[in-house]
């Protein structure tokens, strides 16, 4: 059975690991297009930032494609779509763009 964590514990755990700086990022195709974060076009403030002013309404989340006891969180707010899972203790962002 699936444990999902939900939007508030995952909106809390993803702002602690972006201003401790303590995240990595998943490896994948078009990485500098797709997680601007990782290339350094955005910065760790204003992802802090746009995820502070999203609600639940725009959290959603499903299991990952790959690895099906990993839960992928999606915030879609400000037309910015950040995704990202926890592997404990570590953040991974898989996207950050517009």
């Amino acid at each position: 059975m699936e444990t999902r964590i939900g939007y508030k514990y995952a909106r809390q755990k993803v702002l602690q690991a972006l201003s401790l700086r303590a995240y990595s990022h998943e490896v994948r195709h078009a990485i500098d297009v797709k997680n601007l974060l990782h290339s350094g076009h955005v910065t760790p403030e204003e992802v802090i930032s746009l995820i502070e002013s999203s609600s639940g309404a725009d959290y959603s989340s499903s299991m990952h494609h790959v690895v099906q006891s990993v839960e992928v969180h999606v915030i879609r707010c400000s037309k910015w779509y950040i995704k990202f899972y926890f592997v404990d203790p570590d953040t991974v962002f898989i996207s950050v763009h517009q």
